[in-house]
């Protein structure tokens, strides 16, 4: 069956978003499913240039048409996704929302702010955690979208249906998967420096009520210098500063990147394999995309990449054991590994 699973293959911030909006685009794909809750934003660009970052909807439904899939797995923050839901002019024709998915509530975000689970593991505190957790314990004052009469316009009664009659059409699905594979509550090695849920492919073929032979297509997305959330959020190996990257990669000498759900300065490190090898081996990827190579390589994007970018690529390989398939740089450019030895080969 024609699934796409986007997964991040380090602690997030890969260009998941990105990555997912051209395999819908290329791949041609009629719907885009975004699991996860609000805790994490996914950046595109549309078709006039403008960089849009969402923290419900799909980025992968920027500069498309295609429809877009809110699951049961999902956990959502009405005020965040009415606010996109505005910013991109989707109509209730194009969102389908399933009506048993949770909602993440003022109570569940002062919950976690008065908590000292932000201070403990760097949490983002945007209440997904403890929705997730009411969610658990069954508790009978949780509420789900069905109990939201500003979402009734976009509601489904049940998601999995109405992905199963596109797929028995043989149209292409993507599943856009959230964070990273090293933030995993079961699988990261750096418990309890997790998220409160999987963050593998088959996590999000759970949350969005497919089943696992319906994929034929996992795309794991990788960044050339990963980074973590900042605060106390875990080990990250060969962490270095963000001006030691700004020398090396040509920014400005106060250049950081920020968090997208609570707009701390993240962390940032060089490139590592060993999470990495980890998540190609629980999520086994037919793709692989690595982003970030204007870090590596500032004149890329803009020229024929040197001989720093392609012997970069040629050690993450090498550590991999396996070969990349597509680089990005910056928030839009996508192209082939070839396409960075094409000099060296005339």
């Amino acid at each position: 069956m024609p699934v796409t699973v986007v997964v991040g293959g380090q602690f997030g911030s890969e260009g998941k978003g990105k990555v997912s909006a051209y395999l819908a685009r290329t791949m041609r794909a009629t719907a885009v499913v975004r699991v996860g809750g609000p805790n994490s934003g996914h950046s595109a660009v549309d078709e006039r240039g403008t960089l849009h970052t969402l923290r419900q909807l799909p980025a992968g439904a920027v500069g498309t048409d295609t429809q877009i899939v809110l699951p049961a797995g999902s956990l959502i923050n009405p005020d965040i996704l009415l606010a996109e839901i505005r910013q991109l002019g989707v109509t209730p024709a194009r969102l389908r929302i399933d009506s048993k998915a949770s909602l993440v509530t003022k109570q569940h975000i002062e919950e976690e702010a008065s908590g000292d689970i932000v201070a403990r593991i760097a949490s983002t505190g945007s209440g997904t955690g403890a929705a997730l957790m009411d969610r658990l314990s069954r508790s009978p004052n949780h509420l789900l979208v069905k109990d939201f009469p500003e979402l009734a316009p976009f509601m489904e009664e049940d998601i999995s249906w109405y992905l199963r009659g596109l797929l028995q059409k043989g149209q292409r699905i993507v599943v856009e998967g959230t964070q990273g594979f090293g933030l995993s509550v079961w699988h990261s090695a750096d418990f309890p420096y997790a998220t409160s849920r999987d963050t593998t492919a088959a996590g999000f073929l759970a949350e969005a009520g497919l089943a696992p032979h319906d994929v034929d297509d996992v795309a794991m997305v990788l960044r050339t210098y990963p980074i973590r959330v900042g605060g106390n959020s875990g080990p990250l190996p060969k962490e270095i500063s963000w001006g030691e990257l700004a020398v090396e990669a040509k920014l400005p000498p106060e250049f950081v990147e920020y968090t997208t759900a609570t707009h701390r300065v993240r962390r940032v490190a060089r490139f590592d394999s060993l999470v990495v090898n980890r998540a190609i081996a629980s999520n086994q990827p037919h793709r692989i995309f690595l982003n970030h190579m204007d870090y590596v390589d500032p004149q890329g994007k803009n020229e024929l990449p040197s001989v720093k970018s392609r012997d970069f690529l040629r050690g993450v390989e090498a550590e991999l054991n396996r070969s990349v398939d597509f680089v990005g740089y910056g928030p839009e450019i996508l192209i082939p590994r070839s396409s960075l030895f094409l000099r060296e080969a005339i």
